[in-house]
């Protein structure tokens, strides 16, 4: 009897500080002088606020259900030597933190935030600055990063982490962060179902966004701006893209968006401006590519002959060098109904439809495939006549590669 009142005893204490949890303060003056014997006193559910100042306290492991809230934004210093915050629990919250220095080992991947195989984790409004990654889920489900500022100094490839990094993830959602300074903006590895959103990924060293075998995501009114290259995604299927910009992606090997051996996906709505490709696609099948304008881009579009299936629709193709280029003579996608601002045909019968195709492969486009040097004679009377002649007598560019239904104004793709 009395081992039945005192678990019964037990049972509705437990309940209660599951319905009423303590708060935990932080600080000089408080109760706590630090975070780590603060998390050693704490219950699941238990709320820790930590006061304004500067924490060295190595790394933190977090192996309970509870928030973490800055008062001020107290600054946790890994000095450069350490992973800062470990958490390895379902349900812990983590805002209103500063993190900084978290150091740089080829051992293994540091972090300021590590989330390993755990559920239901929100990391909202946090700073991070100088951390080789800043913010690394791994082996996770149903988490949030949210409103974070992440900004690195990263200089060299090897000597850099990612600023929000997934690995072997299920329904994550990556909303609202600002990225730079990075190797790669946002980085999603063998990460499914997952939702990016609203985020400004800027001056990122490699790709403002990565993605590896990762299908069933969808990225949309994101920013990919001055990275190395805007966005790449490799080896996937299933992925939709819709109301991205990709600007001022400059560089040698740079493009707004890399689709490699892509599936099934689908890009729509999207502006492609000021790049130095727009779209370059490689090895992919059954994609759509709708409602995009490219903007003032060098090459808009580049599409390999390795490409097959695709749809390339209802999109603008303005004050572009090139509008589309390719390594191929034949075509295996369907071009239909896209304005070209170059296209000098007419529309007898005023459908809005050109009446007669359009072939967006300009001679010297090919030109500069095979001899890149030769950009240099771009804009002179001697390519004006090259490309003038290939249209009116075509000989070198494919002939395949053709929209039967060019239109003749913008096409409205708000």
């Amino acid at each position: 009897m009395l081992k039945q009142v005192f678990c019964i005893f037990i049972f509705l204490i437990t309940s209660a500080h599951a319905v009423y949890p303590d708060t935990l303060y932080v600080g000089e003056g408080q109760t706590y002088k630090s975070i780590k014997t603060a998390l050693s006193a704490a219950l699941d559910g238990d709320i820790i606020i930590i006061q304004s100042g500067i924490y060295k306290e190595g790394n933190i492991k977090v192996d309970k259900r509870v928030s973490l809230r800055g008062a001020g934004m107290p600054v946790l210093d890994g000095e450069d030597n350490n992973e800062v915050l470990t958490i390895t629990a379902d349900g812990v919250e983590i805002t209103g933190i500063k993190v900084i220095n978290t150091g740089i080992t080829f051992m293994k991947d540091v972090a300021a935030i590590k989330v390993e195989n755990s559920k239901y984790v929100t990391v909202r409004k946090n700073v991070f600055e100088n951390d080789f990654f800043a913010i690394y889920l791994s082996n996770s489900q149903y988490c949030t990063v949210d409103s974070n500022l992440i900004s690195g100094n990263a200089v060299s490839e090897s000597f850099s982490g990612n600023g929000v990094h997934l690995w072997k993830c299920n329904n994550i959602t990556v909303t609202d962060n600002i990225i730079s300074g990075q190797r790669d903006g946002i980085y999603f590895e063998f990460a499914k179902n997952s939702t990016i959103t609203g985020n400004y990924s800027h001056n990122n060293l490699r790709y403002g966004l990565h993605f590896m075998f990762s299908e069933g995501n969808t990225y949309k009114k994101n920013i990919f701006s001055c990275n190395g290259a805007g966005v790449a995604v490799m080896y996937t299927k299933n992925v939709t893209m819709t109301q991205n910009r990709f600007e001022t992606n400059w560089g040698s090997n740079s493009y707004g968006l890399l689709l490699k051996d892509i599936d099934h996906s689908i890009i729509e709505k999207n502006i492609f401006s000021g790049n130095t490709t727009g779209i370059y696609m490689e090895s992919s099948s059954g994609t759509k590519i709708l409602n995009n304008n490219f903007l003032s881009n060098g090459w808009a579009f580049k599409i390999l002959g390795n490409c097959y299936e695709d749809t390339i629709e209802l999109n603008n193709f303005l004050n572009n060098t090139f509008d589309i280029s390719t390594n191929s003579s034949q075509n295996l996608n369907k071009f239909n109904s896209n304005y070209w601002d170059r296209y000098d045909g007419y529309d007898l019968d005023r459908d809005g439809t050109g009446d007669i195709p359009y072939h967006p492969v300009s001679l010297f486009s090919t030109i500069v495939e095979q001899s890149p040097e030769s950009i240099l004679l771009l804009r002179s009377f001697l390519v004006n006549l090259l490309d003038l002649t290939e249209r009116y007598i075509p000989v070198f560019t494919p002939q395949l590669l053709v929209d039967g239904n060019p239109r003749m104004k913008e096409v409205n793709n708000d």
